[in-house]
């Protein structure tokens, strides 16, 4: 009974689904199957699971992404008692999500862990179907990408998984736009707009029921054509990654903390029992108690403070997956270029910041929603979407770090407009 009740949460699911793929893909070289008759034919097998599996995903991308996107921005709008600490803590949301991505970038371009040599990287992504000089290659100069927020035509836009930057902007202004509409016009376009957005989400949450499928069927031919040469790259991705989301947390937040007043070492031990009941569940939101419970008791926030800055950065604050949305892009990005294709330039990286900033926030709060965005970054930069696989051995263990640093994020937003609005925060000592 115990073992089902394990193998129920998804996530085991995965992981169980990962081993199976590696210990197939290794079974088929160890055996000198892979190249045979029955190892094509398996690869063949396992490549159409992946691509179906992405194909669906990629389907419910766009409505998805736009009423998240909408709803959302609805959300920000309600309520002038709160205006100044709603303006500060979202100026704080964007601030640290900006320099979480930055940081991310310039630790991605630095490492550069997708830099293989040419053979390993036409291993590890194989006979899908895409053109590596065409990656990369979709992006122009920054005033090329700075027109994508505003296209000519939405419906085409919502069409070009290249475009989706203006249908994310538009949903933006049609979000925002609905809360100057009167009182009576503007709850039933919440209404409307939410049920739509419960509609896609439960569609959403049905599709990665079969992620373990997807997962193995994404795997194991990349296994299959790489072997040990794929881990490599990997693991070195997983280090930047975890480098980055530490360096984040404990300087840049440090730094945001010091300057209102408040002593960092004290709020990240006052925060323990938060971050690792969000390591250990992976959910901004089932650890949102938890996080509530120490931001009132330990660092006395106000509740009228911290009733609304801690269920909001559990909607819109989700650095530490803005974070790994970059840097994942880009590491499959530098695959790419390693296999013939172009390097990502300044004006495609400048993209990439820009939409996880804008994905980490429209897709919040839905399952494997990092998967979602960068599946979004990933079709703007003109990658496949099956190349995703590449990162799948990581993940699980990534989301737990980075669903710390988001929860970690609301915590210091909480206590950062706290202070700043005067009150005073940690009153007395933290055990």
């Amino acid at each position: 009974m115990k073992i089902k009740n394990f193998f129920s949460k998804l996530h085991w699911q995965v992981a169980a689904a990962l081993v199976l793929a590696i210990v197939f893909a290794f079974g088929f070289k160890a055996f000198g199957l892979s190249e045979s008759v029955v190892g094509n034919g398996f690869e063949r097998v396992c490549s159409f699971i992946g691509s179906l599996f992405m194909r669906m995903l990629s389907m419910i991308v766009v409505p998805l992404v736009a009423t998240s996107v909408i709803c959302g921005s609805m959300s920000l709008g309600k309520g002038r008692t709160f205006l100044r600490v709603g303006l500060k803590t979202l100026a704080f949301y964007l601030i640290t999500g900006l320099m979480a991505i930055l940081l991310a970038l310039l630790l991605v371009n630095a490492i550069a862990p997708g830099d293989v040599s040419a053979e390993t990287a036409r291993k590890i992504l194989g006979g899908a179907n895409f053109d590596a000089s065409a990656v990369n290659s979709g992006a122009g100069d920054i005033v090329g990408v700075l027109l994508r927020f505003f296209p000519p035509n939405i419906v085409e836009a919502a069409s070009d998984n290249t475009q989706l930057l203006g249908l994310i902007v538009f949903a933006v202004i049609i979000g925002v736009f609905i809360n100057t509409l009167p009182e009576k016009h503007a709850e039933f376009q919440r209404k409307f707009w939410s049920s739509f957005n419960i509609l896609f989400e439960k569609i959403t949450n049905a599709i990665m029921r079969l992620l373990p499928i997807g997962v193995f069927g994404l795997v194991a031919p990349v296994f299959m054509r790489a072997g040990a040469e794929a881990v490599a790259p990997v693991v070195v991705f997983f280090l930047t990654v975890s480098l980055a989301l530490v360096l984040h947390s404990v300087g840049t937040m440090s730094l945001v903390l010091l300057s209102a007043g408040v002593n960092p070492v004290k709020h990240l031990k006052a925060m323990l029992p938060a971050i690792l009941t969000a390591f250990s569940t992976s959910s901004s939101v089932a650890t949102l108690p938890v996080t509530l419970e120490c931001v009132e008791n330990s660092a006395r926030v106000p509740k009228n403070i911290s009733g609304f800055t801690i269920p909001l950065g559990a909607t819109v604050n989700m650095n530490g997956s803005a974070l790994y949305e970059c840097v994942a892009v880009i590491f499959i990005s530098q695959i790419y270029a390693s296999a013939g294709g172009a390097a990502m330039g300044i004006g495609m990286q400048f993209l990439v910041v820009v939409l996880a900033l804008l994905t980490s926030i429209g897709v919040a709060g839905i399952p494997s929603a990092s998967l979602v965005a960068i599946v979004v970054i990933m079709g703007v930069a003109g990658i496949p979407a099956e190349a995703v696989g590449i990162i799948w051995m990581t993940d699980r263990i990534l989301d737990m770090m980075r669903t710390s640093v988001n929860i970690y994020g609301d915590s210091c937003a909480a206590v950062w407009v706290a202070a700043t609005e005067k009150h005073k925060v940690y009153t007395s000592d933290v055990d």
